[in-house]
């Protein structure tokens, strides 16, 4: 690990059209759509902005599919701003980039209208094996599981595509992290027990977590210390090698292989401090990236995650708000 530096972001790269509405409408109903932004998204996008905003000095190389499109184009220039290698983002033909419009609600929630466009075709080809073994980067970080049509479709022998690129990854040397998506998917829970194995570090929110183990838990308890753990008991029980991280409003449960469980308190936000909560758990997750590349343990990855969340939650878009001096006042 020593000899190693650097994450690599795959997966999902798109363009977020994010329209601030005033309230949610009723069905049937008009509301006036009040601020626009546009930024790009998506897990690995939103991670590795994070980490380039964080001035943490890794190398960071994007991984995934863009049109050869407008959306495809700002993607590019928004990676050339940050000062990104784009040779990794792969340009389709006859397909277009991936975007999502997304309804926000200041203090409340969002929700994601998603056309999946460039992402859908991306394929096992596009990870060939001489890609890790060339690389001298420390981290494969992958997101999102179960939104990558072609890399999540479940093959002859009840594996994935996405498995095989995991495991691609950890024979080259590379500590693999999977980040999950709240989608409801007929083979969610058969999309993460494929790759657990190939996982060191499998990342969640709480309904992702439920969904993967199949729980049924109350909806006022799912966010209880109780069954967090038990579904990152559930979660290492498929296989995952190192840890899962499950985060929530309220707390994050870190559980290693050991069965080791560390529980932090996140102190809450105000309704009337959030621009948007659209790509927290992103931040969150690139965060806590960096402090597992920088084998900082638990409880200070956590915290650098929950600085990184709490940063992004003042932008409308993902990550407009993020600064280092913005996390670093809150760490």
């Amino acid at each position: 690990m020593t000899d190693r530096s650097g994450i690599i972001c795959a997966g999902n790269w798109i363009v977020d059209l994010i329209h601030d509405l005033d309230r949610w409408p009723n069905e049937s109903e008009l509301v006036r759509i009040g601020t626009q932004a546009r930024g790009v998204g998506g897990g690995p996008a939103n991670v590795i902005t994070t980490l380039a905003k964080l001035e943490t000095g890794l190398p960071l190389y994007p991984m995934g599919a863009i049109g050869e499109d407008e959306y495809g184009a700002f993607i590019l220039k928004e990676c050339s701003r940050l000062g990104l290698p784009t040779s990794g983002l792969i340009s389709k033909t006859e397909v277009a980039t991936a975007h999502t419009h997304v309804m926000s609600v200041a203090g409340q929630s969002r929700t994601f209208f998603y056309q999946g466009g460039a992402n859908d075709t991306l394929n096992i080809n596009d990870f060939p094996e001489g890609t890790f073994k060339g690389t001298s980067a420390r981290i494969f970080y992958l997101g999102y599981l179960t939104l990558l049509r072609n890399l999540d479709q479940i093959i002859d022998d009840n594996s994935t595509n996405a498995a095989e690129v995991l495991k691609r990854a950890q024979n080259a040397g590379l500590v693999t992290c999977v980040d999950l998506v709240s989608i409801h998917h007929p083979e969610f829970s058969r999309i993460v027990e494929s790759a657990a194995p190939f996982v060191d570090f499998l990342i969640s929110n709480e309904i992702e977590a439920a969904q993967a183990t199949g729980t049924r838990v109350d909806e006022e308890t799912l966010t209880s210390v109780e069954a967090l753990t038990q579904m990152a008991h559930g979660m290492l029980d498929l296989g995952v090698r190192k840890a899962v991280i499950i985060h929530c409003v309220e707390r994050v449960v870190w559980m290693d292989t050991n069965r080791d469980v560390f529980v932090i308190e996140v102190e809450l936000v105000r309704p009337e401090e959030i621009a948007s909560n659209l790509g927290a758990g992103d931040a969150f997750c690139a965060g806590l990236l960096y402090g597992i590349h920088e084998s900082r343990g638990p409880e200070r990855a956590i915290q650098l995650g929950n600085a990184a969340a709490r940063a992004s939650l003042k932008g409308l878009t993902a990550t407009s708000a993020i600064s280092a001096a913005a996390i670093k006042s809150l760490c």
